[in-house]
């Protein structure tokens, strides 16, 4: 068995020279069932954002505003900028400036994105 990597400042040589101790039987072997293949990768649909809207479109700085959405098939969704990781089906945001939110629905077969903008006067 070998080991190999590129040059790179940032290893410390000590560290890496334990590596020399390793052997093959230190390792254990997984079994990745199915193994996919170009002829077998498994095919869906991405997710589907029926709606994202926000509970008003003009509003003073710092006044909250709901935003909404109905999407099919995700497996986790994102609101940006500022929120991030979302569960459910709305959040709440007080922008202090004009802002567009966007919301990104993934799932393994691809990812969706839909924006709602909100106007601060």
């Amino acid at each position: 068995m070998y080991i190999s990597g590129a040059p790179d400042d940032n290893w410390n040589n000590s560290d890496l020279h334990n590596l020399g101790s390793v052997t093959a039987a230190d390792f254990e072997v997984v079994e990745m069932n199915p193994i996919y293949t170009a002829a077998n990768v498994p095919t869906g649909a991405s997710p589907v954002i029926s709606s994202f809207t926000a509970s008003s479109q003009s509003v003073s700085a710092g006044t909250p505003v709901t935003l909404n959405w109905n999407v099919a098939g995700p497996s986790y969704l994102i609101v940006s900028p500022e929120v991030g990781p979302v569960r459910g089906t709305s959040v709440t945001v007080s922008p202090s400036q004009s802002t567009t939110y966007t919301l990104y629905a993934t799932n393994a077969f691809g990812r969706t994105t839909a924006t709602v903008n909100i106007t601060v006067q």
